[in-house]
């Protein structure tokens, strides 16, 4: 495997972002490359814990105020990320820049801002959009939804912005995630050859 390697999933909530990465965490272990899987936001850390509160109403953010909440989320990992990436490690994220784009997008923010402020992050190698309908997302998961989860019409225009980003970049491939997980897997592990072959 190519070193150094950054993959980023992407898609609504229920898309099987956490799946497919793990998945892939196990090929990349079976082809002797280092790896390590990120997930964002991470709420584990101070800014993730407030993240996790102005989704849950603890907090009244705006939309500009949680974005920042989120790059700055990702800028906490950004060492590491560096370090691993330089290290030959493969990094595989679950959810990462676009997300933000997508969903500040969806919310009526600029996406040119939203792209701006997460400059100094590394780029992906490799964006997989695991994309499903709204409607889909809300039925795989009915109970214990986030105020975003809960929006089938901000989720809409989520899915508008994924496909917006897809369409302008050649580092993406998008992947109907409404099949069963093996076919999907299958279609992640085909990109990720792809995508290397034309490093």
């Amino acid at each position: 495997m190519t070193p150094g390697l950054l993959v980023a999933f992407e898609g609504l909530d229920q898309s099987g972002k956490q799946t497919q990465a793990e998945a892939l965490m196990r090929h990349f272990r079976e082809a002797g490359q280092p790896c390590r899987l990120l997930s964002f936001p991470d709420y584990a850390t101070p800014i993730g814990a407030e993240i996790g509160r102005g989704l849950h109403g603890e907090r009244e953010y705006g939309a500009d105020v949680m974005q920042l909440l989120y790059v700055a989320n990702r800028h906490e990992k950004r060492p590491e990320i560096v370090s691993a990436l330089n290290d030959g490690v493969a990094i595989v994220c679950d959810r990462y820049i676009a997300s933000s784009i997508a969903y500040g997008e969806a919310h009526g923010l600029d996406a040119a801002w939203l792209d701006e402020i997460q400059r100094f992050l590394p780029r992906p190698d490799l964006c997989l959009l695991l994309d499903i309908a709204p409607e889909t997302a809300a039925a795989r998961k009915k109970t214990g939804r986030d105020r975003y989860e809960s929006d089938l019409a901000l989720l809409s225009r989520v899915r508008q912005s994924y496909h917006r980003q897809a369409a302008a970049s050649n580092h993406w491939i998008v992947l109907d995630a409404d099949r069963p997980r093996e076919a999907v897997q299958a279609d992640v592990v085909t990109a990720l050859g792809s995508r290397l072959a034309r490093r």
